[in-house]
């Protein structure tokens, strides 16, 4: 089986003026499902263009819509599994905003942990099983990510989930959760050409508005919704 993640983040990381920063997305487990979702989502997209009078040009990412339709999009994805992670920026290590890279390694480690328990909780229950998994595709909204930038997120998550990770520190071996896995591959999309990026933008959007505002528990009892907070 091929699993497909379609991520999006939310927020500035910047702990001067910003108080949170957030990854969300959706994990599609096989080619069907991917498709299915693709359809859905597509169709409640068609319906509020159409409500709205604009053409396939005009981009519905969060910033530019209502509350009202943002919720319609994130209604439509109530059976999909989706995936979080809730940075609270005042306990992030002072150090870490010091340089671009640093900023960067903390950003790649953040989003590769929400994946990994993700894909944990549902190997847990029975929906995933590791010894099936055979790709795994990582599909990621531009940002300003440097070229090599790039590479180190790919190679972290390849160390994640096929080679496994090792802990100098500790002499501790940790192997990956895939171990018969082939391949992981990383891209990254504009949202404007890619239907499933602007859905993972919603789901961003969404977890970014709750934790904002506080309402953890309300988060949490998103259906199909696995959050994980950091530091």
């Amino acid at each position: 089986m091929n699993i497909y993640v379609y991520s999006d983040e939310s927020g500035v990381f910047d702990k001067e003026h910003n108080d949170y920063f957030v990854f969300g997305g959706l994990i599609l487990l096989g080619t069907e499902d991917k498709e299915n979702w693709s359809r859905k989502y597509s169709s409640v997209e068609k319906i509020l263009r159409a409500n709205k009078g604009v053409g396939t040009s005009y981009e519905l990412k969060a910033t530019q819509i209502t509350n009202k339709e943002k919720g319609k999009l994130f209604r439509s994805l109530n059976g999909c599994y989706k995936f979080g992670v809730v940075i609270r920026e005042k306990d992030v290590l002072d150090r870490i905003y010091l340089s671009k890279k640093d900023k960067q390694r903390y950003l790649d480690y953040a989003y590769k942990i929400a994946v990994k328990r993700a894909f944990e909780n549902l190997i847990q229950d029975g929906i995933i099983h590791p010894d099936e998994v055979e790709r795994l595709y990582f599909y990621v909204d531009e940002h300003t990510t440097a070229t090599n930038g790039r590479y180190e997120l790919k190679e972290a998550l390849e160390q994640e989930f096929k080679l496994g990770t090792y802990n100098y520190k500790y002499d501790t071996y940790y192997p990956p959760i895939f171990k018969k896995m082939k391949d992981v591959q990383l891209e990254y999309c504009n949202s404007e050409s890619k239907l499933l990026v602007r859905a993972a933008d919603i789901v961003a959007n969404k977890i970014f508005y709750l934790a904002r505002n506080e309402k953890r528990k309300e988060l949490e009892e998103i259906q199909n919704l696995n959050v994980i907070y950091l530091p």
